[in-house]
């Protein structure tokens, strides 16, 4: 029976797949890599052309280094605009760290940050963060817009975080680990009305959320985080 036992676990472990790597089924299906495992190629700080050093490639994953000198910050955005999608990704935040995963970013001088534009995921460590206080701050919640503890079950630190963010026409889904954290239309009444009972009905936020279509952006923020198997279907 240990034989056995021994061999199956050995035929399982061979049929696994490498982190950063698609499948013959999702080839097929069209789904692109936004990440190799290898370099951060596709992707640049934003407003810059080039990659600020606070954001490297260790044992295939990107990783947000806050001790780097603070000249090398700022938010990481794809090069290229996307419109109708399904984002699906793996992260991992540090103690008390806070990230995001902002979207329809319209990266213009006109917008000095990503998130005057692009509504975001909330990444976030749920127990030891300073930003855990609100209920649409925790993780996998559409910030400080909707979601709250009952379907924010991030995974322990230092384990793998499996996200799912589908927008198609201006309708939104997310899930965290098999969760769904949120649904619902861009523009809508329902969507207004959570725009306008949170912080981006301030003046700063009048061009947010205005078009379903931008680059994606992973969010400088306290504390590490990391990212991999960064992969999208256009739709």
């Amino acid at each position: 029976m240990l034989v056995f036992a021994t061999l199956v676990l050995s035929v399982t472990i061979g049929f696994s797949q490498s982190p950063n790597t698609l499948t013959a089924k999702e080839k097929a299906a069209g789904w692109k890599l936004l990440f190799d495992g290898k370099t951060i190629q596709g992707w640049h700080t934003y407003l810059r052309d080039t990659v600020g050093s606070k954001w490297q490639v260790k044992n295939g994953a990107i990783i947000f280094d806050p001790t780097q000198p603070e000249s090398g910050g700022g938010d990481l955005v794809t090069n290229m605009v996307y419109e109708n999608y399904e984002l699906d990704l793996e992260w991992k935040i540090s103690k008390g760290g806070n990230s995001g995963i902002i979207f329809d970013v319209q990266e213009d001088p006109k917008y000095d940050a990503t998130y005057l534009t692009g509504p975001e995921m909330q990444v976030l460590d749920n127990i030891d963060a300073d930003d855990n206080k609100k209920q649409t701050h925790l993780a996998g919640c559409l910030y400080d817009m909707a979601g709250d503890s009952t379907v924010s079950k991030p995974h322990p630190i230092g384990e793998w975080n499996q996200v799912r963010l589908i927008q198609n026409k201006g309708h939104l889904t997310f899930w965290l680990n098999g969760i769904k954290t949120f649904e619902g239309q861009m523009g809508s009444d329902e969507w207004n009305r959570m725009v306008a009972n949170s912080k981006f009905s301030h003046k700063a936020f009048t061009n947010f959320a205005k078009v379903a279509k931008g680059k994606i952006a992973l969010q400088q923020h306290p504390g590490s985080s990391e990212w991999r198997n960064i992969k999208i279907l256009l739709l």
